[in-house]
């Protein structure tokens, strides 16, 4: 299996698939009606949808390049997961907008279920581009520090169970489920706040 050291244009590629799914985020709030005053009230789920969105996907970005902050090379397998994890965080976007739709009527369920759907194959791929790279350290650089390294992999291993348990939660309780994926948000925030300050 080929590996080449630079890892300079998957981490170009990412960061614009990244970019590209944070700003999709934006074109789903939008007003229609003619009250321009009432309709901006009427559409907080959508502010909502988005806030959590976004702080999601930079989440997902901020893990991304803690990542590759300990690679030192690529092979084709691991650039195949990458792209797999790539397709996934793009379409964080359409379940953003179901959920922000159906917020308020007994579609919600399906809508988050779709999301959790998303955010649970997310967490999977990122577990398999961690591990793939880090097992052995396969393509881990040659000073990536052991501390760091098994941060990141004690960080990684419950986040599918975590969005799964979210996930499910929809079929008992679907508002329940969506105020889960704002919480598991929220945990990811301070958890990656609080491993910054620990491997600096």
């Amino acid at each position: 299996m080929t590996i080449t050291d630079s890892t300079a244009r998957l981490e170009a590629f990412s960061d614009g698939v990244f970019a590209i799914a944070a700003t999709l985020l934006i074109l789903d709030v939008r007003v229609e009606g003619h009250h321009l005053a009432n309709e901006l009230r009427t559409i907080w789920p959508s502010y909502a949808a988005y806030a959590v969105s976004f702080i999601t996907i930079g989440v997902m970005w901020v893990n991304h390049h803690t990542v590759f902050d300990q690679i030192a090379r690529c092979d084709r397998r691991f650039l195949m997961i990458n792209v797999f994890l790539l397709m996934f965080i793009a379409f964080v976007p359409f379940p953003t907008r179901l959920i922000a739709d159906h917020l308020r009527d007994d579609q919600l369920r399906a809508a988050a279920l779709a999301y959790g759907v998303t955010l649970t194959l997310t967490a999977v791929f990122y577990n398999l581009l961690w591990f793939y790279a880090a097992q052995g350290r396969r393509l881990l650089r040659a000073d990536a520090d052991d501390a760091v390294v098994r941060g990141i992999s004690r960080s990684y291993r419950p986040g599918p169970w975590i969005y799964l348990a979210a996930t499910l939660a929809a079929i008992v309780s679907p508002v329940a489920s969506v105020i889960l994926f704002a919480a598991i948000t929220v945990f990811y925030v301070i958890d990656s706040a609080v491993f910054a300050r620990g491997s600096s």
